[in-house]
């Protein structure tokens, strides 16, 4: 092979090795950006909630999102406050306040209704025999398919809906 060709192919080798170099350099930053892109897609969106798909936090979990497994798990905490309360007083509360100190319930949880995308609410029920019972409601502030609303008396059955206010109708949440 005389000098010129060699020059011309050692030259090609080069080229191509730094075409593949570059390609190779390209293709990492362009992974760093669709990875930084994805980071941004699952940080927190305004409602508080993650987007992306919901991860059950056990087996069995009924929550559809982030913003319905809070909702659910306060109920949860009232509801087992309520028992407690029951337990040691013969009768429900009638106030959120009351249950204070009981088990898990914080006084932050009876005076803050706003419980991130939703709105607790609690209220006696008088329409149980010996006006001991009461009613808990945890509604969206936007219903939609990731946040129903949810419905809950002393059985401690959870009712969910989306389409309307859950109430004693709405199908049980499992």
């Amino acid at each position: 092979m005389d000098r010129g060709r060699m020059r011309r192919y050692c030259a090609g080798i080069l080229a191509v090795g730094m075409m593949g170099a570059g390609l190779g350099w390209a293709q990492a930053q362009m992974s760093g950006r669709a990875s930084a892109q994805t980071t941004a897609q699952t940080t927190a969106q305004p409602s508080g909630q993650l987007s992306g798909t919901y991860q059950p936090k056990f087996p069995g979990d009924p929550a559809r999102s982030e913003s319905e497994a809070q909702a659910l798990g306060y109920m949860r905490v009232v509801l087992r406050a309520e028992r407690e309360y029951k337990k040691r007083h013969g009768k429900y509360t009638d106030s959120l306040a009351a249950l204070a100190g009981t088990g898990t319930f914080t006084k932050r949880m009876a005076h803050t209704t706003e419980r991130g995308d939703y709105t607790a609410s609690f209220r006696p029920n008088h329409d149980r025999p010996n006006h001991d019972g009461f009613v808990l409601t945890m509604t969206p502030k936007q219903m939609d398919s990731e946040h129903r609303s949810f419905y809950a008396e002393e059985d401690g059955v959870i009712h969910g809906d989306d389409q309307k206010a859950a109430d004693l109708d709405s199908p049980r949440v499992k």
